[in-house]
This record gives structure tokens, sequence and C-alpha cells, in this order.
């Protein structure tokens, strides 16, 4: 129906028909509105509950240690290594107050001076620690070592498993051989911080555990006399041991001063030191201070060889005492010669020779018919026997087997048969034999035992340890200290040792050791005087070219039939074992028999 238009409607409303129930849907969307906002605090509630759950209950243990760590900081209180004594309880290492940093997961020791510096300018992180300081220096070097930086390789070895990146172990000499021993076991301190990192109390401590003293069987005294006796020789060494295998000095040159290692980048060695930096000792491949010569350095062994040469020949029964060989000067084969050192340099003879001739003139027509005589298979038995080509197994990383050479052993490393030159090489020991010198000197502990050898060692107090026995019969032992004893008295060869006397009363007379000195060399006092035998072989090895000045080496006992001490030197490059070796080894012998 339309309605009828007035002044109260305009002419443009019509009247419609009430909506019906099915169009009453289109008001959903307001009541949809009503309910989602209490939905979404629902629903923002639940999560937050979660949330709250997660972090406080499923992964509160890590929140709680993560805010621990931003409150509590934990110090590390490094243990003190022990100590290094010698023999008559002398420290050979000192531990020193100091600090260290870590950058860049490379750790660097500071001394005391620089970390007050550092501190001074506001440096927060160092660590307290005792730094390793090494009184004798360059002295001791080789065989005490030093500590330094642990690596990745090492930190993959089982014997590290404990250790962790930054820490200092031992990386040579006895510091890294009894690295076990020395370590201590670090403590640490838990400090609260406030939000600025500064300490406010100390919540608790472990005190560290130091690392165990360590007595060893060196003797300071006489380890410096024998640095000091090499001091005009450019490399080589010095090795003095007892009968019973005890170390009592062992000195390599060139040498460095462990200290660069081990306090700071401003410590500053002695100016007359080969090397100030620690990248100098470390790139002189020429010379190679960082290698121990004593047990590490193989060298032909020369005319102290004629021992194991002595040794088998008698041994095996091939020669007595009545078995001699006519110096003829020189021997041809085909169109080489071998010369005896004697014809070589002053024309003559030494006529008949037995064998303690042989040993007394070191008379190498003798040893060159005696090598071929035994045969160079019998040769290289009895020098396996006595310790050759076998590391000896001292308490000292780096020991070198050197070579005992066989006619099949040229074969397959050269590629040539055995000749008979190769044995009178062989027999004088040159050509391809190879030793240490810790091999020569305890060859000559066999001799002074009569064919007894103790295993080398460097801890005080170990047991001595039998590594070789019945080496010698007593009649061979007998022979062979006979010609060295000759040897070191007038008519033989080591011309500095003839006649050696010291002064000291309380050496007791006997007769055999120990005997009363000349009166002509000892003047008024020569009551005080003693002069005392000695069991030497000197040995000149040739190497190189004809213009390399040969090894110059000697081995020796004293006294001769009660043997105190065993002395090997070598030094390298240098001339003839007489003229070189010889002195060096005698005030070694003054040192020690000197002695009150």
């Amino acid at each position: 129906m339309m309605l009828k238009t007035g002044i109260a409607f305009p002419d443009y409303i019509t009247s419609e028909k009430p909506r019906s129930s099915a169009s009453r849907h289109f008001d959903k969307p307001s009541n949809m509105r009503v309910f989602f906002m209490p939905l979404l605090l629902v629903l923002a509630a639940v999560v937050i509950f979660f949330r709250l759950f997660d972090l406080q209950i499923i992964q509160g243990s890590y929140y709680r240690d993560l805010s621990d760590n931003n409150r509590i900081r934990t110090v590390v209180i490094h243990a003190p290594r022990g100590i290094i004594f010698d023999r008559n309880k002398d420290p050979l290492v000192f531990n020193v107050p100091g600090f260290r940093e870590t950058i860049n997961g490379k750790t660097r020791v500071i001394d005391n001076e620089k970390a007050i510096t550092l501190i001074a300018q506001g440096k927060k992180d160092l660590e307290v620690d005792a730094l390793r300081s090494y009184p004798y220096k360059d002295i001791f070097a080789h065989v005490v070592g030093y500590i330094g930086q642990i690596d990745k390789e090492e930190l993959k070895e089982s014997k590290f498993s404990a250790y962790k990146g930054g820490d200092l172990i031992g990386k040579m000499g006895v510091e890294q051989e009894y690295e076990t021993f020395l370590k201590g076991i670090d403590g640490k301190q838990l400090l609260e911080t406030d939000s600025l990192g500064k300490s406010v109390r100390k919540l608790g401590q472990t005190d560290p555990i130091p690392g165990k003293d360590l007595t060893f069987t060196l003797d300071a005294k006489l380890q410096k006399t024998a640095f000091e006796a090499l001091k005009n020789v450019k490399k080589g060494t010095v090795i003095v041991s007892t009968p019973n295998g005890e170390v009592l000095s062992m000195v390599s040159k060139p040498s460095f001063d462990p200290n660069l290692f081990t306090m700071g980048q401003d410590y500053r060695t002695d100016p007359d030191n080969n090397y100030q930096t620690i990248e100098q000792a470390l790139t002189d491949n020429n010379n190679q201070p960082l290698l121990n010569r004593s047990i590490s350095g193989v060298y032909p062994p020369g005319s102290t060889f004629k021992l194991i040469v002595a040794a088998s020949g008698l041994e095996n029964k091939i020669i007595d005492r009545s078995y001699e060989v006519e110096d003829t000067g020189i021997i041809n084969v085909g169109s080489f010669s071998f010369s005896n050192w004697y014809y070589s340099q002053y024309g003559r003879k030494d006529g008949a020779v037995d064998v303690i001739k042989g040993i007394k003139r070191s008379n190498d027509i003798f040893f060159y018919k005696l090598g071929e005589k035994i045969g160079v298979e019998k040769i290289s038995k009895t020098a396996e026997k006595f310790g050759l080509g076998e590391r000896l197994g001292i308490d000292l990383a780096g020991e070198a087997a050197g070579n005992v050479p066989t006619p099949l052993w040229k074969e397959k490393e050269i590629g040539e048969q055995w000749y008979l030159g190769d044995t009178y090489h062989y027999g004088i020991g040159q050509g391809y034999v190879l030793t240490t010198p810790l091999q020569v000197n305890i060859w000559t502990q066999a001799i002074s035992n009569e064919g007894i050898i103790y295993k080398p060692h460097l801890l005080m107090n170990t047991k001595p340890m039998v590594f070789k026995k019945d080496l010698l019969s007593p009649d061979s032992a007998d022979l062979i200290r006979q010609g060295m004893v000759e040897s070191c008295s007038p008519g033989g060869v080591a011309w500095p040792l003839f006649n050696f006397t010291v002064k000291n009363e309380k050496l007791k007379v006997d007769g055999k050791n120990f005997l009363e000195a000349p009166q002509s060399t000892t003047s008024g006092s020569f009551k005080d005087y003693r002069k005392i035998s000695i069991a030497c072989k000197t040995g000149t090895a040739q190497h190189g070219t004809e213009k390399t000045l040969p090894h110059a080496w000697i081995t020796l006992f004293a006294p001769a039939y009660d043997p105190q001490i065993i002395v090997t030197v070598l030094a390298e490059e240098s001339g003839e074992g007489s003229n070189i070796a010889t002195p060096i080894a005698k005030k070694v012998l003054e040192e020690w028999f000197s002695r009150e």
C-alpha cells in the first residue's frame, strides 16, 4: 500500500513488508565481535602460560646457569709446577710470580712489571700464574728443557685428556718426560660480580695442588764445568755418567736460553748468547740449537769403535792376546789404499801390533786386518749386543738409534754389494756405521763393568736396571782396559792425559787407581797430589769432503780399575780427538777428582 505523502515524509518513502527471520543472519558479524576479544585474551594467556612453563620449568636450569654465569665468575688458580733439583738438591728451575692472558686461544705469559703496566691501563682478564725461570739458562737447556702452550695435536693424545687449550706443558727434556709429575692440579675461585663485572664477594675456593718436586742424577757443578769446557767448540756434546747408568752431565752445543720461552716477551737474555729471540733459535737450521746432540745426533764414531771390534774378535774367539799384525803403514786393495794415521802424518810405523798395542796406538792397520778376519756380520752382531742400532731407553724424548750396517743393509739401502774396503772402513769406525754420543758412552760403560750395561737414566733413586750383560769375559775386559790405560799413558795417543794429576789429599793412594804424583810436577806440596789412572780411547772421524774437518772424539772411564765416572766428548768438525776432545775431558776429570 502506498502511504500518503505529507509534510513529515518525503515523497520517495515507500512502505515495505517486514523482514523475515531468514534475513536476520546478517547480524552474526556483530555477535562474533562480541566473542573475539575474550577468545584472543584466552589464547594469549595460554601462550604466555606455556612460554612461562618453558622458561621456568623446561629451560629453567639453563637460564639459571646463564644468570649465575653473569653473576658468578670462576677464576682459575694455576698450580705451580714441581721444582727440578740436581743430585745435591741444587734447584735447576724456579717458579717466579707472573701472569698469563689468553688472546684468540693463544696463551701469553707476562712478567710482573709488564702486568702492572697492563693493569694500570685497565686490563682485567689477566690470570695470576707462576712463571718458569731457569737460573742456569743455556747450560741445562737440553736436559732440563722448557714449557710451552699445548697444541691441538697434543690435546688429541690420551695422556693429555685432562688438559685444555691454553695449558702449559713440558716441551723438552725432563720437563716433557716427567710432565705428569711436575704439573700440579689447578684450583679455582668463585666470585660474585655486579652488573659491571666488578667483584662483590668470594663465594668459595678450591686450592691448587702443586706439582711434585723431583730430584735428578745431574750434577750442576759438573754440568757447568762441561759447558765451559766446550766454549771454543761450535757444535758438540759432553756426557758424564756413572758405571750404574746415572747421568751426571749432559751438555749440547750450540745451546739456547729456555727463559725466552717462559719469561714473557720482555725477557732479555745475556748479550753474549747466540740467540736473543725465540725466532732466531727456531730458524737456525744449520746449527740446530734445539737438537740434543747427546741423544739425537748420529755420527761416525771413528776410532772409539775399535773397542767394539776388539771385543768382537776376542769374544768370538777369533783372536787372543797373542794375535799380532805387522804395521805396513799402508794396505793397497786394487786402486785403493788404506793407510795408518801414524804413517800418513809422520811416515812411521808401529811394528808388530797386538790388541793392547792396537788400542794404545789406535793403529789402523791392525783394525783393518782384524775387521777383515772377523767379518762384517760378526762385527755387527757384537755392535748390536753392545746397544748400537737401537734406542737405549734413557728417560728423555728424541733418542736416535743410529745405524749398524750389514751387506744386506747396503744392498737394500744403497743398491750396492759390500766390498772389502767397506770392511776396512767399518773396522775403524768409518763408513756406514752411525752412533749417538750416548751409545759411545754406554759401550765404554760395558768395558768398565766387565760386560754389563745399565740402562742410562736421569731420575734419582731409580734402581739400576741391567740393560745388557755377559758382553765380555774377564780376560777380554782386562785386555781392552789395558789398551785403554796405555792409550792415556806416555807412548799412547791421548797426550793431554799423560800422568794426569790432581791436588786432593783425600784420595787414598792404592798403587792402582790413585798413585803418588811425581815430585817434579808438584813442587813442595807434592804430598797433596794424586796421579789418577785413566782408561781412554780417542777417535778422529772423517765425514763430508776432504776439506771438512773431522769430528773429534774421546771416551774414557776413571779410575781405570775402580771406575767412578765415564766421560764421552764429541766436538763436531773440530780436528783430531787427542788435540780437541781430550783437553775438554781433562777439565771434567779435574773438576770431579779435585772435590774434597
